[in-house]
């Protein structure tokens, strides 16, 4: 009797592992076969080898793709562009370097944005003042409300924009929000119901729940744009919670944000209506405010989307244009640097060619593991003569790209593989001597609170520090 169920326990065994075995090489094999970029390909393949049941459950959530799905009809997205994109402006004639000149004709090839001149830009370096004005902002609206985040808390600020937002639709003001599922998933679901119930449409990107759990987790909406009245708009990487008022536990919360005045407002209104339309609701019928071309001298102003359902990685596209037009210097703002190999080996050549290249990351961050992922980039950084400062004051959670004298960009997009891939996010790409000037303050001023690394002393840490890092740069490409 014993025989028998030895025996019958093997064949069991067997039959387990070779299910086991065909399920992972079936994985590694549909990897393979979509062709994707290799080092991510590798990530996966390395991610399943080493923690098969693991992998193969973070393959089925992150894994899979959304490339050249439709985020909106080609007809909504025609009527969109016709309402809200300028189309006064030839870049030939632009007061710009033939390198600004170059980004901007890549950008509209990209996704068809449009170059937005005259545009007057105030930009907020701490939550108290961002939040400020726009509390005033929303409570001077008379029309409508489009607001965006990633992250909308149930908290101190979070309660005082709620409570603004849901008085204004009892005034009759038409108040749409989209936050994204997974950033907001904390919140208890009430919070956003008695905004509905008060007559605010309020919208999550993406639910995710059972059993769509795996077709949606990894696909998040990480924009946070704001437009009011079709007159003024918002736009950076502030969400709204109290840390960027009141900090953290290790310091404060620092983080860059646009408040826009001008024609560029349209580019964020058609970010918000596809998004809308996007989950199902009707297209958006507000239009902005329609301007003359204005002086030259003003701001001009590209809002670009990026996401998994592109056929280009946008953004990261623009950012390499820039860093490889790059003349004099590349300052770069980032809470996670976990470049892709064709960004890093252009600012490897940028230092290299005697650039001034600057990178500023936290000292510490809200994620051990994209803190031991960045820091593996920065031996390699170093060689090739890219400054590497680490801010020490708390989280530096800006995302500003500063090259040469008239280019500088800020937004949603971290620079590491998520924003670049699997993130919906939106950057302003902004072209003006003044702006590039303020945005080049502002880093330089930060970097007083920053500890410069020379590649001696960084060479000098702990033995386990560098294991850490060297094992989860192996599977940044899927962070």
């Amino acid at each position: 009797m014993l025989d028998v169920t030895f025996i019958y326990m093997n064949w069991v065994y067997a039959i387990i592992l070779i299910a086991y075995i065909v399920t992972v090489l079936g994985i590694i094999a549909v990897v393979v076969s979509e062709n994707r970029n290799p080092v991510k390909s590798l990530a996966w393949v390395t991610a399943v080898l080493l923690l098969p049941l693991i992998g193969m459950i973070l393959y089925a959530f992150f894994g899979r793709s959304l490339k050249s799905k439709l985020l909106i009809s080609k007809n909504n997205k025609r009527k969109l562009q016709r309402r809200e994109m300028f189309k006064g402006i030839d870049e030939n004639t632009l007061n710009l370097s033939s390198e600004s000149k170059q980004e901007i004709r890549l950008a509209k090839s990209l996704s068809g944005a449009s170059y937005f001149p005259g545009n007057k830009i105030d930009i907020f370096t701490n939550g108290k003042d961002k939040f400020d004005a726009l509390k005033a902002d929303l409570n001077n609206a008379k029309s409508y409300i489009h607001l965006q985040y990633y992250i909308f808390e149930n908290d101190e600020i979070g309660h005082e924009i709620r409570e603004i937002l849901m008085r204004k639709a009892r005034e009759g003001v038409k108040v749409r929000v989209i936050y994204d599922h997974v950033g907001s998933f904390s919140v208890d679901k009430r919070f956003f119901q008695e905004m509905r119930d008060a007559g605010v449409e309020a919208l999550p990107f993406l639910r995710v729940s059972f059993p769509l759990v795996a077709t949606r987790i990894n696909w998040r909406n990480h924009r946070k744009v704001t437009v009011i009245d079709g007159e003024i708009g918002y736009i950076g990487g502030m969400n709204i919670a109290d840390r960027y008022v009141k900090g953290v536990s290790f310091g404060i919360w620092r983080d860059t944000h646009l408040r826009i005045v001008g024609p560029s407002v349209g580019g964020l209104q058609y970010s918000f209506a596809v998004d809308w339309n996007f989950m199902g609701q009707p297209l958006l019928e507000e239009s902005t405010k329609h301007y003359d071309v204005p002086d030259n001298a003003v701001a001009g102003v590209q809002l670009m989307q990026s996401g998994p359902t592109g056929q280009w990685s946008t953004i990261a596209f623009m950012f390499l244009k820039a860093i490889t037009n790059a003349k004099s210097c590349v300052y770069i703002q980032t809470p996670y640097f976990l470049p892709t190999e064709a960004l890093l080996k252009a600012l490897q050549v940028a230092a290299l060619s005697k650039v001034d290249v600057r990178i500023m990351m936290p000292m510490r961050s809200d994620s051990a593991m994209l803190t031991y992922g960045s820091f593996s980039y920065i031996d390699e950084c170093l060689l090739a003569g890219v400054k590497i400062y680490l801010y020490d004051k708390g989280m530096i959670h800006a995302k500003t790209v500063i090259v040469d004298e008239e280019f500088a960009s800020t937004g949603s997009t971290n620079f590491d593989f998520r924003s670049f891939e699997h993130n919906f996010e939106c950057n302003a790409f902004v072209y003006s001597t003044e702006f590039n000037k303020r945005m080049k303050k502002i880093f330089l001023d930060d970097e007083r609170d920053c500890k410069r690394i020379t590649l001696a002393e960084w060479r000098n840490r702990s033995k386990l520090d560098k294991i850490k890092e060297s094992v989860i740069r192996l599977l940044s490409p899927i962070l």
